[in-house]
């Protein structure tokens, strides 16, 4: 039986070595990457998860023209986490069917989900999720309210 020398142990290991650096530079090339619309349902489904929650500020409502000839509807809004106040759009184009554009109204409030260590990652309106509302809350009012008892407050009444 014959023994491997050291310059064939050193071939043995180069070749090894060849193979696998092929296989990952292979790997990495073949692989299936996710198109920008599955990265970006991939966030939003990440921030409707984990996100924390602020209130926020509609600020308008509009549709561009994409480099592609697509119309791409942005959602304008803002929000102050901290003393710091953003301003970011969300791209709602695959979402039509959870906002109807029409009912959306610059100063609006709405309800804001973001990342805490990252803030600008941030969305309104998320797959199941929406932080948009109907209309501006109103307090109820009262005609006539009942008379509050004051007397004891008046000094040499009562």
């Amino acid at each position: 039986m014959k023994s491997l020398n050291t310059n064939d142990w050193e071939i043995a290991a180069g070749i090894t070595a060849t193979v696998v650096a092929a296989a990952a530079a292979a790997w990495l090339v073949l692989r299936k990457r996710p198109s920008a619309e599955e990265v970006e349902r991939a966030r939003r489904q990440f921030l409707v998860q984990s996100g924390r929650l602020v209130d926020g500020m509609l600020l308008d409502i509009y549709e561009v023209e994409a480099k592609d000839g697509r119309t791409l509807t942005l959602l304008l809004f803002s929000y102050r986490i901290g003393g710091v106040d953003y301003e970011c759009s969300q791209d709602i184009t695959a979402m039509r069917d959870m906002v109807d554009s029409a009912e959306v109204r610059a100063g609006f409030p709405c309800t804001v989900r973001y990342q805490p260590g990252n803030p600008y990652n941030s969305i309104v309106i998320g797959e199941g999720w929406s932080g948009l509302r109907k209309g501006i809350p109103q307090l109820p009012s009262y005609e006539n309210p009942d008379p509050v008892d004051m007397s004891h407050l008046r000094p040499g009444r009562g």
